[in-house]
This record gives structure tokens, C-alpha cells and sequence, in this order.
């Protein structure tokens, strides 16, 4: 299955970095989410990445919406990799790519986890969809667009 612009987003409860429990469904309403799915915490464009959102975090909560990453990786891990680089928004461990399958997430070359942003509305529908390895910038440059978008309705 892969999810397309215009679905409505599948829910999921994942395992935060602090170990409690998150639901899409819980910002469903007040809230767009920026779902993205990331290869592993801590290794270079991962980090990069993750940091670009942390650097426009306060741009993407002015737009009314919450930053989640997701990843195969433990919530020990993403507790770490968060309090490394003061990453202020969540963290998911989908340890058995549940999730990334749910998503049809793509590997690149059939072994690397994708990287793949999808920005959610408050419906839960997908707005955009923004899959690439590596241009990490892009994934926040793409988010934030539709977000205004989205809101000048």
C-alpha cells in the first residue's frame, strides 16, 4: 500500500523518545502534522536533517503544526539522538517498520530506509508528499510551503 496525496492519513501509535505512547489521531483537529521518515538517529544526513527542523521549528508551530519524526531506531536511541542535538519535537520508534510499510515508504537502492515527509492536515488528510534521500533541506522547504498553502485556504 502507499499512501497519495488526497488519502486519509493511517493512524498509529508509536513509542516516543521519553517512552510514552503517540497517536496521529491525538492532533487530528487542532493541529497539521509534518510526518518524516528518516533512515537512523545520528548519522550525517539523518542529522542534518533532524536539525533543519529543529533550526524552523518555531516557523513550522507558527503555521500550526507539529514536527514528528519517524524512524526503525530504539526510543533509548532517539531519546539520545534528541538530547545530543535539542531536538524539541517527537520522536517515534516504529522498530519493525510497521509504519514505513503502512506509508509504502520506499528504500532507496532496495536497502536504505527512506526519507520521506508527508504533510498532514487537520482532517488527517495528506496534503503533499516529499520523497528525497538526499536533499534533506528540501524536506523542510516542501512542508513549509504547503503549510502556507494550506493556510491561506
Amino acid at each position: 500500500m502507499s499512501i497519495k496525496v488526497g488519502d486519509i492519513a493511517p493512524d498509529f501509535t508509536l513509542t516516543s523518545q521519553n517512552g510514552s505512547p503517540v497517536s496521529l489521531k491525538d492532533f487530528r483537529g487542532p493541529k497539521c502534522v509534518v510526518l518524516y521518515f528518516y533512515p537512523k538517529d545520528d548519522t550525517p544526513g539523518c542529522t542534518a536533517e533532524s536539525c533543519a527542523f529543529r533550526d524552523s521549528y518555531e516557523t513550522f508551530k507558527d503555521a500550526g503544526a507539529e514536527v514528528i519524526g519517524i524512524s526503525g531506531d530504539s526510543s533509548n536511541s532517539h531519546a539520545q539522538f534528541a538530547s545530543k542535538y535539542q531536538l524539541p519535537f517527537t520522536l517515534l520508534s516504529d522498530t519493525g517498520n510497521q509504519v514505513r510499510k503502512l506509508y509504502g515508504v520506499p528504500s532507496t537502492l532496495g536497502i536504505l530506509p527512506g526519507r520521506v515527509t508527508y504533510v498532514i492536515d487537520q482532517n488527517g488528510v495528506v496534503q503533499h508528499i516529499f520523497n528525497s534521500q538526499l536533499n534533506f533541506k528540501a524536506h523542510i522547504e516542501e512542508s513549509l510551503k504547503t503549510l502556507g498553502e494550506l493556510q491561506k485556504g
